[in-house]
């Protein structure tokens, strides 16, 4: 599903990621793991779309985002690491914006906001404006409006954050439950004892390097994901 060939992206003569390449496959969910500046958000700005690159190419569905960015958006659905939507919309209005974008008709809609506000306990809520909710609120509505149109590729980063035990748990399911339909899941998290659980396959990036990556059961062994990413951040 998502395949990253010999990407680069530099902003002068700063190299922020350097030559990097994965594959992320149908029905995985895949962590990309690093420090801050490591590179995560910006490998993740140039998957989905609005951060240009200079080196390489990544293809979604085996399609370019570089020669055919309209179709790979279609499929693709993305959770900033930072919720910020039209505060001057309700959350209802932002919702249906979504579903006008993506052509979803009033029976799916109607069908998939309810299911979801229930999940994330914010149906009482959709009524009033975004700036009024709490940052987990925004991050609930932001994930109720990638959701809401089926995505086959769902890019989230550091999607845990602000969410409360019960929308964490949901969230959880519903990205299992994806990859179960054949979806694709790519993600980043701080929270490397969830990465270990949830993931299939790991990537660790450092200084703009991928310096492990692999199937969680063969980079962990005997040890634990937090102490093999200790590992890698003590040794140059």
């Amino acid at each position: 599903m998502l395949e990253i060939k010999n990407y680069t992206k530099k902003y002068g003569n700063f190299t922020a990621v350097d030559n990097l390449s994965l594959t992320a496959n149908s029905g995985e969910i895949y962590g990309f793991i690093g420090h801050n500046g490591a590179g995560k958000s910006t490998t993740i700005k140039s998957i989905v779309g609005t951060l240009a690159f200079e080196g390489g190419d990544i293809l979604i569905d085996g399609m370019s985002v570089k020669t055919n960015p309209l179709e790979c958006k279609k499929i693709t659905a993305y959770v900033p690491d930072n919720p910020d939507i039209y505060e001057y919309l309700t959350g209802i209005q932002y919702l249906n914006f979504v579903c006008d974008i993506f052509g979803i008709g009033n029976a799916q809609r109607n069908e998939k906001i309810a299911r979801y506000s229930s999940l994330f306990e914010i149906q009482g809520n959709l009524g009033d404006l975004i700036s009024s909710y709490s940052h987990g609120m925004k991050q609930k509505l932001v994930l109720i409006s990638a959701l809401i149109h089926d995505p086959k590729f769902l890019v989230l980063d550091e999607p845990f954050v602000g969410l409360d035990p019960i929308a964490s748990h949901n969230l959880k399911e519903i990205m299992k439950e994806i990859c179960a339909k054949g979806g694709t899941i790519f993600f980043s998290t701080h929270v490397l004892e969830v990465a270990e659980k949830l993931c299939d396959r790991v990537g660790i990036i450092k200084g703009g390097k991928l310096v492990a990556e692999g199937k969680v059961k063969d980079i962990v062994g005997d040890k634990n994901l937090e102490s093999i990413f200790l590992e890698i951040e003590k040794n140059d």
